[in-house]
């Protein structure tokens, strides 16, 4: 018997998200479509409903398709829209002065054929010409004109998550409702840090993110993927714990990428963990890491990953 997905609120919002959410960066444009569609309807079959659309694009990078491939996914799935969220990513490198992230929101919106997202995630914070309170109020915009129906940050740090948190409370308007935040059994550094206690007090979500280390926390010593950043210069002692990890992951009955994914949904403030998967038999085995959480248990599970924290007291809690 499969476990369900079961769904978790986003911060204080109306949306309910399951607690695992699919991400395309690449995937779709690798994929055969039929492969796609196929993997998506399973999805949605086992009651996953987030879909992150957001394109990793820069100028002089190969162009992405990612998200117009998802538009066709979808259609071929045959699920209604009210029945799945959809997730996009802006960025403040494409800040316009006078409509804010209005013209970028709008061009995502018209690749991925849809009139809106029900989730916007601001990317990584690059830049200080735009103020705070000027990001602020052009998501409210946004969420005011039926665009978005919330909005979080990817990779902020504390201090300007809770400036987000206190301009929305003097402002009246939208808050930040999720951090997107690298989280995984070797990095921990920042979402279990006391800096980020308070906005998760507050009621603010978390979306956990490189769960596995661009597949070396699934068992892998090498990979040809491209792998995100790597603060505090931790990768080679991931690396190394590679098959003490595989073997602890045996003991408990699961599979490295089980466990890396069941350890992320045993923080209380993750509303939901995003992983990408390019075949259904990948998708199904990480699903059973509710299996493992469910028979294993969150603290057991803890305890258990303890050792392979790598970037204790190597990066600050406070964030980038």
């Amino acid at each position: 018997m499969t476990t369900p997905v079961p769904r978790r609120r986003i911060g204080r919002s109306e949306l309910e998200t399951s607690v695992f959410a699919l991400g395309s960066w690449h995937i779709y444009d690798r994929m055969h479509f039929e492969d796609a569609v196929a993997m998506v309807r399973t999805a949605v079959d086992r009651g996953v409903n987030l879909f992150d659309v957001g394109v990793y694009g820069a100028p002089g990078m190969p162009p992405a398709f990612t998200d117009v491939l998802f538009s066709a996914i979808i259609r071929a799935v045959g699920v209604p829209r009210d029945e799945y969220l959809l997730s996009e990513k802006l960025w403040l490198e494409g800040w316009d002065a006078d409509r804010g992230f209005r013209p970028q929101l709008e061009n995502a919106l018209f690749r991925v054929g849809d009139d809106h997202a029900d989730l916007v995630i601001l990317g990584d914070l690059r830049r200080d010409d735009v103020e705070l309170r000027d990001i602020a109020l052009s998501l409210d915009e946004l969420q005011r004109a039926g665009l978005i129906r919330a909005w979080g940050v990817n990779n902020w740090s504390a201090s300007n998550v809770q400036a987000l948190l206190d301009i929305a409370t003097a402002e009246g308007i939208a808050a930040p409702e999720i951090a997107q935040l690298k989280y995984s059994v070797s990095r921990r550094s920042i979402p279990d840090g006391e800096p980020f206690a308070r906005p998760w007090q507050q009621g603010l979500s978390m979306q956990a993110s490189d769960v596995m280390e661009g597949g070396y926390l699934a068992g892998k010593v090498a990979t040809d993927r491209e792998v995100g950043r790597d603060p505090g210069g931790i990768r080679q002692r991931i690396i190394d714990d590679v098959p003490a990890f595989v073997e602890l992951a045996d003991e408990l009955g699961g599979t490295p990428a089980q466990l890396a994914i069941a350890f992320t949904l045993t923080h209380p403030a993750t509303a939901t963990t995003l992983f990408g998967t390019s075949s259904t038999a990948q998708l199904e085995a990480n699903l059973g890491s509710l299996e493992l959480l469910d028979r294993v248990g969150a603290e057991t599970i803890r305890a258990r990953v303890e050792p392979f924290w790598a970037d204790r007291g190597l990066v600050d809690p406070e964030g980038p």
